[in-house]
């Protein structure tokens, strides 16, 4: 049988499945993934998950899971932990809150649309990223993350104290994204945002910039001997985590509808988004999505068994750490690679 020039090249052509996986491969996910993913977001229609108080679960469950990509691909690539984070995210929900304002409490009422105040409030946290990046990331160790932290604080008081503009401790109650008192819509729209932030990250992690964040948080030293210059990439990587921390601020006041000060932007909540990010696997981005939305289920369980116990989720996540820390210090993507690795190896013992 001869072979004609035309079949060798229909032989070497890539079949549609294959070009499938590479470019979910590009974004970040494999088939696994993409079937998880496609069975979140049919969750909401499937009961017991359709109840209301469910899918609200599911909301915060995604939130945290986005915060945790955001925060991961800081610490995770270039290592250095932002302290400040949810007051970063605090600043991006009070700027939304603040130009939406139509009420004479405060002293502006810019009454701009939420959908416009979001990506306002996404701005401003990314320029104090900036800002803040210029600043410390030319320190480094644990300088750079404790200034962070000092800033995180400095924001927290500022809000505590410009009353006329936040209110204090008193809070805001800014308007909502939609007129809807139904969590199904807002599930979709935080689902969007936690998609468009992992994508976006996967694409940077994986072109040359991803290469110089490795290198940077590896070794330092060996990275500046080969020609890169850790600072600007340092700061471009806080500026775009603070971006999307600002975004997710947004949300997060134009969902909930309620501001104050110390269930946003406390230390405590950076570190709820910290233990995420390194249980689910520092430097894989998708860890924290797998890890937040169970880790939420069990905590709304935890609060609502035992009342008498305020802050014990935090303890969980404590108790959590530890544990993967000891037995595995690559967190669940690491267990995951491992698997996976073994699985192989056997499937070609058994070939052999």
């Amino acid at each position: 049988m001869t072979t004609t020039i035309k079949d060798v090249k229909a032989e070497q052509q890539p079949g549609l499945w294959s070009t499938l996986q590479a470019g979910l491969e590009k974004i970040g996910f494999n088939s696994l993934g993409l079937g998880l993913m496609i069975l979140l977001l049919v969750l909401p229609f499937i009961p017991p998950f359709n109840q209301e108080h469910i899918v609200r679960w599911l909301i915060f469950g995604a939130f945290l899971a986005a915060q945790s990509i955001a925060f991961d691909f800081t610490v995770g690539y270039i290592n250095v932990v932002n302290f400040g984070f949810a007051a970063i995210l605090g600043l991006g929900a009070y700027t939304s809150a603040i130009l939406a304002n139509e009420a004479p409490f405060l002293i502006v009422q810019p009454g701009i649309s939420p959908w416009i105040g979001i990506w306002i409030g996404a701005l401003v946290a990314g320029i104090l990223g900036l800002l803040l990046g210029m600043l410390t990331l030319r320190l480094r160790g644990l300088y750079a993350a404790i200034m962070a932290w000092f800033v995180g604080l400095a924001l927290l008081g500022l809000v505590r104290n410009l009353t006329p503009l936040t209110r204090g401790p008193l809070g805001l109650n800014p308007p909502t994204l939609l007129e809807t008192a139904a969590n199904r819509p807002y599930f979709y729209i935080i689902m969007a945002m936690l998609l468009v932030i992992y994508i976006v990250s996967k694409l940077i992690t994986n072109s040359n910039y991803g290469l110089a964040f490795r290198a940077i948080g590896q070794n330092i030293e060996a990275a500046r001997a080969s020609g890169i210059n850790p600072t600007k990439y340092r700061v471009f990587n806080f500026t775009m985590s603070c971006l999307f921390a600002g975004w997710l601020g947004g949300f997060y006041a134009h969902y909930f509808g309620s501001l104050t000060p110390q269930t946003l932007m406390h230390t405590s909540k950076t570190v709820e988004v910290l233990a995420i990010a390194y249980i689910g696997g520092r430097g894989s981005l998708w860890g924290g999505i797998v890890v937040a939305f169970p880790v939420v289920f069990l905590i709304e369980y935890v609060r609502s068994n035992f009342t008498d116990l305020p802050g014990v989720h935090l303890v969980g996540y404590g108790i959590l750490m530890i544990l993967v820390m000891i037995y595995y210090p690559s967190g669940l993507a690491g267990f995951y690679y491992w698997l996976v690795g073994k699985i192989k190896a056997r499937r070609s013992e058994s070939d052999a």
